[in-house]
């Protein structure tokens, strides 16, 4: 079989390619911050996070002697048909939850589901594995309150960057723990090595936030850092979105075939043009992507 990369581009896209490159060059490629001091500088320059209309219900979850603060966000026009577990990016260092409101409140009155976001802690006040325990607890409580809580046990989770690692080490958390709660998995470019040892991983492995993340660490390539080197067997279907211009690229793509080689169901998504974080771009190809992930996503709650 001839596989080209251009081969994965779904054509209805190749049209938006020149808004795209358009926006990122307008926009430019940076780097993150490069030391505590210019992440705490970021932090404070932040804008507050846009609110959502109606607003989220923020709540404290816990699941054994752990606990987590959540944003839930139910859908305004029908009863919950599922519920999407989402895990906002932010190189584990940045962003919360309330980041992801407006984008979270859209999800849930398109699809009529709950969507309820973690506000996991964050490096390097809290470094690994504070974000992966936040985030397996929120899992946890939903694999056991979903269905008296929302009345739906059809679970899904997702991420964004950070996020979708976070995703991926908690769906193999759950596993290891017996757990099947979850019905399908949306992954948008994750950071998937963090170890520098993969094609992606060295080209990031001088980056601020892996120091910041996992520097303590003794081993960065232990699977709940560097989720590629996980037994990924036995996990529910995944969408994997990524775009072409992606630094992660090729660790997107070998985590795709890890996956399927493992026997899960993968849909991979390249998108072309495409730099890291598109998705939350305003372009038409970014809008297409979220029409993707929405339609992806309505269909295996839907199952």
């Amino acid at each position: 079989m001839k596989l080209g990369l251009s081969q994965l581009f779904d054509p209805r896209l190749i049209p938006l390619v020149d808004s795209t490159r358009a926006f990122s060059e307008k926009r430019g490629i940076g780097r993150g911050p490069g030391s505590w001091i210019e992440l705490q500088s970021i932090r404070d320059a932040a804008q507050p996070p846009t609110p959502s209309c109606p607003p989220a219900v923020v709540e404290v979850v816990d699941h054994g002697d752990r606990t987590v603060p959540v944003r839930i966000h139910f859908p305004t026009s029908a009863a919950p048909r599922g519920v999407f577990l989402d895990i906002h990016g932010g190189g584990f260092y940045m962003g919360s939850a309330a980041g992801t409101d407006v984008r979270n409140r859209e999800l849930a009155d398109t699809l009529g589901i709950v969507v309820v976001s973690v506000d996991y802690r964050l490096a390097p006040e809290d470094p690994w594995p504070a974000a992966p325990d936040d985030c397996e607890t929120a899992a946890l409580w939903l694999a056991a309150n979903a269905v008296g809580r929302f009345g739906t046990r059809r679970l899904a989770i997702g991420g964004f960057s950070a996020g979708a690692t976070l995703a991926m080490t908690t769906l193999v958390r759950l596993r290891d723990r017996g757990v099947a709660a979850f019905n399908a998995a949306v992954l948008q470019f994750g950071t998937y090595d963090l170890s520098g040892q993969t094609p992606s991983g060295r080209l990031i492995s001088d980056e601020y936030f892996i120091e910041a993340y996992a520097g303590l660490a003794p081993d960065r390539t232990h699977p709940d850092i560097s989720p590629i080197y996980a037994d990924l067997a036995n996990l529910p279907p995944v969408l994997i979105m990524v775009g072409e211009e992606d630094i992660l690229l090729r660790d997107n793509l070998a985590m795709a075939v890890l996956l399927s080689a493992a026997g899960v169901d993968v849909d991979l998504r390249v998108y072309p043009a495409a730099p890291h974080g598109f998705t939350g771009h305003a372009t038409p190809l970014a809008s297409a992507a979220r029409d993707d992930l929405r339609v992806w996503l309505d269909g295996q709650l839907g199952q």
